[in-house]
């Protein structure tokens, strides 16, 4: 990326071309352009200019020498428990915690009480999010045998991520295990889909594999097996459609070869906890907080999972954070639930693999930012470039710290990661060109909902 000699960009209606509310300086920019240093310059929430601009010409001023810029994180899973489970996280203490840690927007999912499942209750999460939730926004929607004929209205509404479908892992109207009832779903919506996708008649016939108080059980009862198989015949019921699909928390080597061979119609995410956690160790050390849906699985799994992160058959990092208090995670396997905080940690621990050579950070930051807009088809998100919101993730990758619990904004009060030190940190997380977190310190919300390209609102 070169330096722009002189003032650019058109001007902003109702500001001059050397009027700015806010101007980033001497960072080093990190987009399409390459890796260089940098200044940017934002009006009325969106990034007004990128180059080399004087100073003096904007309200505010953010000095960023030695600082990385990077486009905006998004984590495409997150579960903050809002209705019906606010006693472990809320929109306003997950979204907190999401800033603390670099992200400036997500995705929230269905299984909340009541679930997701209708107009009304989406219109219900974004009201109750608008203004109170620290980052941006767009909930899934969740699929059921009863609202199938409903999902192309619901999929296209305000605030609206997509459809989220439970193949396995869910309770009551959100399981959806029916080959018809995938087949008329995928039949009538348009954007991509995101799948939990696990066979739950198998996780049904094989619970007796549980062990009374032994978490390692978990990994056992929730075989590779139970993942691969559900994944083929979503494949293949995709493909009878002509529908793309999003396989979400790939965790099996055999999907993640499957997976490579069906591009043109399937995404995929994996999370930072099954690149960096492996079973026994993590269950020998966490016992029941390394308790998830899909599992931890052991390093063979874990292998070719990063080999699929290299090689690019992953197209997105979520976190799924799915917080429980720890007197819940205390309670004897398989009494515990499943589930652990990522909101928080997601950049911390994946810039510390940047710094560790297991990955670069351009590609980092395509899984991060880039694949998400790519995917989801989001508006003006996950791109640093003129016209687009301004929102940033602003790292000090020199940065060593060590994660705590004590730094944790999450209810629960915990994470799986506690203790390790890294090295990358999150140190400004801007959104729509205000400082939602600056060094640790957190402002007040100022939540909108994403907007897609495939659902665009109308003008007037």
């Amino acid at each position: 990326m070169k330096r722009l000699r002189s003032r650019k960009g058109a001007p902003t209606e109702g500001k001059s071309s050397l009027s700015y509310d806010l101007l980033i300086k001497n960072g080093t920019v990190v987009n399409h352009a390459g890796s260089a240093k940098a200044d940017i310059a934002v009006a009325g929430g969106r990034i007004a200019a990128i180059g080399d601009i004087p100073d003096g010409e904007a309200t505010e001023t953010i000095e960023a020498t030695g600082l990385h810029i990077l486009p905006g994180v998004i984590d495409t899973q997150c579960h903050f428990r809002e209705p019906g489970g606010e006693h472990k996280e809320d929109l306003a203490s997950g979204s907190r915690s999401a800033v603390a840690g670099g992200v400036t927007a997500v995705f929230e999912m269905p299984n909340t009480n009541p679930v997701t499942t209708s107009k009304e209750a989406l219109e219900d999460k974004v009201a109750r999010a608008t203004g109170r939730m620290h980052c941006d926004f767009a909930f899934y929607v969740g699929a059921t045998q009863n609202n199938i004929d409903l999902l192309p209205m619901l999929e296209k509404l305000p605030g609206a991520a997509g459809i989220k479908v439970f193949l396995g892992s869910s309770t009551g109207d959100l399981l959806l295990e029916d080959p018809e009832a995938l087949a008329a779903l995928l039949s009538r919506i348009s954007r991509r889909a995101a799948f939990h996708s696990e066979n739950e008649g198998r996780l049904r016939d094989r619970a007796d594999i549980r062990r009374e108080g032994d978490p390692k059980s978990h990994s056992e009862w929730r075989d590779a097996e139970a993942a691969l198989s559900s994944t083929e015949a979503l494949i293949s019921a995709a493909r009878i459609a002509g529908k793309r699909i999003h396989v979400l928390h790939v965790s099996t080597a055999a999907e993640m070869e499957l997976l490579a061979l069906h591009k043109d119609v399937v995404s995929v995410e994996v999370t930072p906890q099954h690149l960096l956690l492996a079973a026994p160790e993590a269950y020998e050390l966490l016992g029941t907080k390394a308790q998830m849906n899909p599992p931890i699985r052991d390093v063979e799994h874990q292998r070719v999972l990063w080999w699929g992160l290299d090689q690019g058959v992953v197209d997105v990092l979520g976190s799924d954070h799915a917080p429980h208090t720890l007197e819940e995670k205390a309670k004897p396997y398989p009494a515990s639930p499943s589930g652990m905080p990522g909101v928080q940690t997601l950049v911390p621990v994946m810039l510390d693999q940047v710094n560790q050579g297991s990955l670069s950070l351009a590609r980092f930051i395509d899984l991060t930012s880039a694949g998400a807009q790519r995917i989801f088809g989001i508006s003006r998100k996950g791109r640093i470039a003129v016209g687009y919101d301004a929102d940033f993730t602003i790292c000090d990758l020199k940065r060593r710290e060590t994660i705590s619990d004590e730094w944790v904004e999450s209810k629960s009060g915990w994470t799986p990661f506690a203790g390790k030190t890294v090295q990358g940190w999150p140190v400004g997380t801007i959104i729509r060109g205000y400082k939602a977190m600056w060094e640790g310190e957190i402002t007040e919300p100022r939540g909108r909902a994403v907007e897609f390209g495939e659902a665009l609102p109308k003008a007037g």
